[in-house]
């Protein structure tokens, strides 16, 4: 078969790699879409290694069907040969097949295409994962999601007002603004002319506080931020794009309670990824039939233009999720 390669100069190739072997409890997919994440990119630089086992190449979600299955999957499993399906991976999507345990694929969700399905389950695992779970995030909270263009907080900002969430996002374009409104953000943060600090700071004190924020960004505003949250806030860590330095004020993490909170789902052990999955067919998936939820699908290119789809996200030129064509 043939895979998506980085070479040594981090350019990629499309090439001929050896087929996958199942075990017992996998399937083997043969891949329709496979959905971009910026991990992506953060493996292409070297930064974010795949765990043991899985492919060297890239990529995190897919859609596709149900090629052959081990025998333990074949018993155990509700799936059967044929079957069109999605799939949360440890690496290994930017292919024309791939091997993957039973338990980490699910069903299309009804009245969503092949297309979307490939765009859902590591961004709505992770959505889930950060907000329910760390986040603890209830209805009529605030809750603050930053890169509100990024194809990840498309699915965070539905996923959030699906469940009665109130919503404060960022960008840093005045295109931007317009183009993630249909989103429903209660409120659009414009960073290249508004201090979110001081934006937090109103919303303290007009008692809208921020109770959970998920931040891609970090940087020297992580720490600025820190003092409005609500007491008891979590503000979740899940990648430092504007950089890894901040700073800090310590008194009033301990005397208001903040948390800080690091988190990425790619570490977790492969059981807990399992439940989360099976969390999101019960509770998001209907909301996804319905209409609710949906990812925003913002391009889809060949999987032979893997360069390119990079590029959008390496340029911020994507408002929602990239997707490749494998088959």
């Amino acid at each position: 078969m043939k895979a998506v390669l980085i070479q040594q100069d981090q350019s990629l190739i499309w090439a001929d790699v050896p087929d996958p072997v199942i075990q017992p409890d996998e399937v083997l997919v043969r891949i329709e879409y496979a959905a971009l994440n910026r991990a992506d990119l953060m493996q292409r630089e070297g930064k974010y290694p795949p765990p043991p086992g899985c492919p060297e190449w890239m990529g995190l979600e897919i859609s596709g069907e149900i090629a052959s299955m081990g025998p333990d999957a074949q018993k155990d499993s509700s799936f059967k040969i044929g079957d069109k399906v999605c799939a949360l991976l440890g690496g290994g999507g930017y292919a024309e097949f791939v091997s993957v345990r039973y338990d980490m694929l699910m069903p299309i969700p009804e009245n969503c295409s092949m297309i979307e399905a490939a765009a859902m389950p590591e961004a709505f695992a992770t959505a889930y994962l950060n907000m329910f779970i760390e986040g603890q995030i209830q209805p009529g909270d605030t809750l603050l999601v930053t890169a509100g263009a990024s194809g990840l907080a498309s699915v965070m900002i539905r996923m959030a007002k699906a469940f009665g969430i109130r919503v404060i996002t960022t960008v840093r374009k005045d295109h931007q603004v317009e183009a993630i409104r249909p989103l429903g953000a209660d409120l659009i943060v414009n960073t290249s002319k508004e201090d979110l600090a001081e934006v937090l700071r109103a919303q303290l004190d007009a008692g809208t506080p921020v109770i959970v924020a998920i931040d891609c960004l970090g940087g020297e505003i992580m720490g600025r931020c820190l003092p409005y949250l609500a007491r008891g806030g979590r503000w979740i860590m899940i990648a430092t794009l504007a950089g890894d330095p901040t700073t800090v004020d310590l008194r009033n993490v301990y005397v208001r309670g903040i948390r800080i909170i690091g988190s990425t789902l790619r570490s977790r052990a492969p059981e807990v990824k399992v439940q989360i999955l099976k969390s999101l067919v019960r509770d998001v998936w209907p909301k996804a039939a319905a209409g609710l939820v949906r990812p925003t699908v913002c391009k889809v290119l060949p999987i032979t233009q893997a360069e390119e789809a990079h590029a959008l996200l390496y340029n911020g030129q994507n408002i929602g999720k990239v997707v490749l064509k494998v088959n």
